[in-house]
């Protein structure tokens, strides 16, 4: 296989930017190392939800719920045996999950198939609906879900959740999965599959005619989206060392969906792109919840929930002035880079 110039500069800045990310936990804070890993898992998400909904036109408001199933599965395979028998103090953690301990890139891809499983039973009744039905289903399967884990004790802990989970989602390896997503994605939905889902999404009644088989297309396509959403939730639990059913509402799918649209539905790079803005927004907008010095003649006290009040107004401006997002339907690529560097020059 020959590798064109695109390729290559592409493959040259994935190695660039994995050393810089080998390197950064040398010079960054514990909290830039936080947030540069909430980056990348919410990178994963976008990612995930922008095949089923910017990619082949399903309004899923389901995707909290197949995080949730790859953030408990990663961690029942990652928790030591010792901790599981201490934490589940309501009942005792059945088998085989007490004795149950895997590798941690095994429990995430685990994370991911079982998230895959469940989105195959999920979709096979719920996507013959359409538009706002199809959204209302696969919000009432998401609550399912989250019901089944608060109710399965011996399994999940129950309501009081999953604590002291390993740290192994590294910033090394929060890089590594987003770039595997990022892969796997790309070449789907720029071969004749990502065709296909287009096709659906723009006229199913003229991808039936061409002999398209739109409803199998429209389950691969959700599932495939369900396994990274199982991978990021693996890493997301990993990441906060703690998970709850309370984590995995329909607030959490609601932040996936704006930087999916922020970013632009149906753009691989406008989803990373909305990713990253919309978590450095939400992060940086904490300060005007604390108190204020005015140039140390008056203080502001700080007002609770301002954050999401001017994030709410951001949000708005976007929709209102930039309705088809950051990157459109458009994606970065590096014949857009090169033209605009040189009307820049010129």
């Amino acid at each position: 296989m020959r590798l064109n110039s695109s390729t290559l500069l592409s493959i040259l800045v994935m190695v660039l930017l994995g050393c810089a990310v080998w390197q950064a936990e040398a010079f960054l804070g514990d909290y830039q190392i936080y947030i540069a890993k909430l980056i990348f898992i919410n990178a994963i998400l976008a990612l995930s939800l922008n095949l089923i909904y910017g990619f082949t036109g399903l309004f899923s408001l389901g995707h909290a719920g197949f995080i949730a199933v790859g953030a408990y599965v990663s961690a029942l395979c990652i928790l030591p045996l010792e901790q599981k028998e201490m934490m589940w103090i309501l009942e005792p953690i059945m088998w085989p999950f007490s004795e149950l301990f895997t590798p941690f890139w095994v429990s995430v891809l685990a994370g991911g198939v079982v998230a895959t499983i469940f989105a195959f039973f999920i979709a096979v009744p719920v996507l013959r609906l359409g538009d706002d039905y199809l959204g209302i289903a696969t919000l009432g399967f998401a609550e399912i879900i989250r019901v089944l884990i608060v109710n399965a004790t011996p399994i999940t802990n129950g309501s009081l959740g999953i604590k002291g989970i390993p740290g192994h989602a590294t910033l090394l390896a929060c890089y590594i999965w987003v770039l595997f997503t990022l892969i796997v994605l790309a070449r789907l939905v720029f071969s004749n599959y990502g065709n296909v889902l287009r096709c659906i999404r723009d006229n199913e009644i003229a991808a039936r005619v061409m002999g398209i088989n739109v409803f199998w297309n429209k389950v691969l396509s959700f599932c495939i989206g369900a396994f990274f959403a199982g991978v990021g939730g693996a890493l997301l639990g990993s990441h906060l060392s703690t998970i709850d059913p309370k984590m995995f509402n329909f607030l959490l799918t609601f932040n996936v969906l704006m930087f999916v649209v922020a970013g632009g539905l149906g753009s691989l790079t406008g989803s990373l792109l909305g990713a990253t803005v919309i978590t450095i927004l939400l992060e940086w907008l904490r300060a005007i919840e604390e108190p204020m010095d005015i140039f140390g003649l008056f203080e502001l006290p700080g007002i609770p929930g301002m954050r999401m009040v001017v994030f709410s107004m951001v949000l708005l401006a976007i929709i209102l002035y930039r309705r088809e997002g950051i990157m459109g339907t458009r994606e970065l690529t590096w014949k857009r880079i090169g033209a605009f560097l040189r009307r820049h020059k010129a």
